[in-house]
């Protein structure tokens, strides 16, 4: 009884939605352990691992202080929904996922905007299944012609050099459109991966570079096959290896300088999802989520930003006056001595 009993403790540490690190730099430690972390936490732990501060202590023991002066050239995190983990190496470090909340690197990429606008540093945010796309800096060059739409991505399939001819489809198939924004998500790994090998300069200057992608392709085979089907498991398959290849080439470009980490989540929270449109759904009218007109929510630092500017300005007021009057009722008898020289009687004296 007691064996069984640890064995299933051992099971509910092992099943479940994962955060898996595929590659991360000598300096970035990530301690092995089934330490649990909160998904509306990750995008702190992205933020630390880049170096950055946060808001409220992480008190997550599986990732080290690194040393104050490195930090990664580039971070990745793909989001994969619809399957809780993925048979990756034994030589990724995973931790357990709770709490599975919809969560975005909008904060993070805010950081690297702020810090590093000099620099036009890459921000690359894409979830092809919801046609969202989000690029800042170099992105905006390097990526114009990225397919984002399932449009696009249908026609960039069937182009020359495309991935649905070099992989093993065998029950997926090309002509069905769940089987389509699987294999087109695929294909985003392959393009991203292509045009930074080609532009491999991003990866030598000195700002940090973010990468944020979200793929729903497998949950819409899970629903349209279930999770038990055998295209199900062929795309587990393909995915597990576009995403360990998308790993190593991303390390490679920022010569073992980055950090690829990967969020498999079966179903995120219904009370907390945020609200989106998939491609394979009709097109619906614009959500009326801004009905009542309120007002935009401010930042945590604007009471902070407001003080100082309004006392900092309220103080230069007040010295403009006083130095001001004093200047309107200077005595030049009491002042230095370029007036006192003026009389007559010090100067033959």
């Amino acid at each position: 009884m007691f064996s069984i009993t640890v064995y299933s403790f051992f099971l509910a540490g092992v099943i479940g939605d994962r955060l898996t690190v595929l590659q991360a730099p000598h300096y970035v430690t990530f301690r092995e352990g089934q330490w649990p972390i909160s998904g509306e936490k990750v995008p702190d732990l992205v933020a630390l691992t880049m170096g950055f501060s946060v808001e409220e202590d992480l008190g997550w023991p599986g990732l080290q202080v690194g040393p104050l002066f490195q930090r990664p050239r580039a971070t990745a995190l793909v989001v994969v929904r619809g399957v809780d983990s993925l048979e990756f190496p034994q030589s990724a470090v995973s931790y357990p996922l709770e709490n599975s909340v919809p969560f975005t690197l909008d904060s993070v990429s805010n950081t690297v905007h702020t810090l590093f606008v000099d620099d036009t540093p890459v921000v690359l945010q894409l979830a092809p299944s919801e046609e969202r796309l989000y690029m800042v800096g170099k992105a905006n060059a390097v990526f114009e012609d990225l397919p984002v739409t399932l449009q696009q991505i249908k026609g960039r399939l069937s182009q020359e050099g495309s991935v649905i001819n070099s992989l093993p489809l065998n029950s997926l198939s090309r002509n069905n459109e769940v089987d389509l924004l699987f294999l087109s998500e695929v294909q985003v790994l392959h393009d991203i991966a292509a045009l930074l090998l080609r532009h491999r300069h991003l990866a030598k200057d000195h700002s940090p570079d973010l990468y944020s992608l979200e793929f729903a392709g497998l949950e819409e085979i899970s629903r349209q096959y279930g999770v038990e089907s055998q295209q199900f498991q062929d795309a587990a398959k393909i995915l597990t290896k576009a995403l360990q290849k998308f790993a190593e080439d991303v390390s490679s470009i920022y010569s073992s300088n980055a950090v690829v980490e990967v969020v498999t989540v079966k179903s995120f929270e219904t009370s907390l999802i945020r609200k989106s449109r998939s491609i394979l759904q009709s097109r619906q009218s614009a959500d009326q989520d801004n009905k009542f007109n309120l007002a935009y929510k401010y930042n945590f630092e604007y009471a902070v930003v407001f003080n100082i500017v309004l006392w900092l300005m309220i103080g230069l007021a007040l010295a403009v006056i006083v130095i001001a009057y004093n200047l309107w009722n200077m005595d030049p008898g009491y002042d230095s001595i370029i007036y006192r020289m003026t009389n007559q009687k010090i100067r033959l004296d």
